[in-house]
């Protein structure tokens, strides 16, 4: 049995990063225990990325609450922990009158929310913030203040800055018993690793149904609602440079055209419910009404462009966030139910939980120690030729390209191997590598290699994200 901790966090994705920050900045002992082999594997990596503007939620919700909050705390975090964040702003483009009458609602809802320099725009305003819009466009809605953000390295970067304030991480650790016990929880994991904590936080997305199961806590069911995407290569010619929102309808928000923060384009999501919570597969028929829909708002976008499609799976439970303290078990808070806009809302609820925990009992102590900040990393594709010259010189494993899609060297592949990232998904996430037009064609030999090289892994010992996803096999 390991230590007693103050908290365990029970999932790593956005939510659990945020809280394990937020607590890391106080003396209580937290430990985050993932299901999977790194972080940010379940519906933290598969959304669309994107901070939304604050007005497609009425304001007496929780969700729209936090979502407000959590929408302003970006820009600090992004100062303090580098992950890639801009703030190019929202459209929501209406094609007939009628859909104008629901972005006046959108906007009048957006004001009583107080969402900063929401206006409606006439069709000539609209085309001239966003030229490759359809020119069928009526008017719409802009809201500034929206954004964007590379969602697994948003993760990536709330972990790294929690551990070096001493938050620790257990990663495969698949919870199959939770039993409260003298005022402790005693955590046991699939592969007989356990842990004792007196908190314990359930964040753990799809799966926070069983969790609270496990627990003796609420029963309730987590359904997972499916949402298939294409990805576009930054040389497409119909690029927007802010996220395009069709007008909603009442069972979802549409399917959007988003500029990511690496200079590619989503379209998506759909919004389908399915039973298999590890259901990842696509559907032509849903692919072709994604890009018929994307067409709709960005006539020109092309299949051509198309790199990659993919599908994520979000954990919806009811119209509202579930956040609160176990009204059944001692000791737990449930943090469940982070559908959309979840990423956006994630940075308040790491305040929101540590308040709860706060009004259980858990003492909170300022640590005089904490720091906010993460040095730099430096990225092969943004150095200057004096920079790179330099890196090379102190390093020449900076001067050999492995992703040339992506523009990612050797030297960032070994620090992502080196810091925990040891599957070509969680390369993948960290450093973008495989990301490109090619998907790993050219260059995931390479990274095999060198996980081998650098874990002392045998080739069929190397998982695409861990468990049995391993990528080689047989005599080669």
């Amino acid at each position: 049995m390991d230590d007693i901790f103050d908290v365990a966090i029970v999932g790593c994705g956005v939510s659990g990063a945020n809280i394990a920050r937020t607590l890391s900045a106080y003396t209580a002992t937290v430990v985050v225990l993932e299901k999977e082999e790194d972080l940010s594997f379940g519906t933290s990596k598969a959304n669309s990325g994107m901070v939304h503007g604050g007005f497609h939620h009425k304001g007496d919700t929780l969700k729209a609450r936090l979502e407000l909050e959590g929408g302003l705390m970006f820009d600090r975090l992004h100062r303090e922990l580098g992950f890639p964040f801009t703030r190019c702003g929202i459209i929501v483009a209406a094609k007939s009158e009628e859909e104008l009458e629901a972005v006046r609602v959108l906007y009048e809802r957006g004001r009583e929310n107080g969402v900063i320099g929401i206006e409606l725009c006439s069709r000539e305003r609209l085309l001239a913030l966003e030229p490759v819009l359809s020119g069928e466009v009526v008017g719409g809605l802009h809201a500034p203040g929206g954004g964007i953000v590379e969602p697994y390295g948003f993760v990536f970067a709330l972990m790294e800055n929690a551990l070096l304030n001493g938050v620790q991480l257990k990663t495969g650790f698949r919870l199959i018993a939770a039993r409260r016990e003298t005022e402790l929880w005693e955590l046991e994991a699939a592969d007989g690793r356990s842990i004792r904590a007196r908190w314990l936080v359930n964040a753990a997305g799809l799966f926070a149904d069983e969790v609270s199961r496990l627990a003796g806590a609420e029963d309730f069911t987590i359904h997972a609602r499916k949402g298939e995407y294409y990805l576009l290569d930054r040389l497409a010619a119909a690029k927007p440079k802010k996220v395009i929102f069709p007008v909603p309808t009442t069972v979802s928000k549409g399917m959007l055209v988003i500029p990511t923060v690496e200079d590619t384009v989503l379209i998506g999501p759909t919004a389908d419910e399915v039973d298999d919570k590890e259901d990842f597969s696509t559907e032509q028929t849903h692919l072709t009404r994604i890009m018929e829909s994307g067409k709709n708002l960005v006539p020109g976008l092309r299949e051509a462009d198309v790199i990659t499609n993919f599908a994520g799976l979000r954990p919806a439970l009811g119209e509202d966030f579930y956040i609160d303290l176990s009204k059944k078990a001692e000791g737990l808070v449930q943090v469940a139910g982070i559908q959309s806009p979840g990423l956006t809302a994630s940075p308040a609820i790491g305040e929101y939980v540590k308040d709860l925990l706060l009004r259980g009992g858990l003492e909170l102590v300022a640590r005089r120690d904490f720091v906010a900040s993460l040095p730099s990393m430096p990225v092969l594709r943004r150095l200057s030729a004096a920079e790179l010259d330099a890196r090379i010189a102190e390093d020449p494993a900076w001067g050999r390209v492995v992703c040339r899609c992506e523009n990612v060297s050797e030297a960032e592949i070994v620090t992502a191997i080196r810091r925990g990232h040891r599957t070509l998904d969680g390369i993948k996430f960290y450093t973008r590598a495989q990301m490109g037009r090619c998907q790993g064609g050219f260059c995931q030999y390479s990274i095999i290699k060198l996980i081998m090289r650098e874990t002392g892994l045998s080739f069929d010992e190397v998982t695409k994200r861990g468990g049995k996803s391993r990528v080689l096999g047989g005599a080669l």
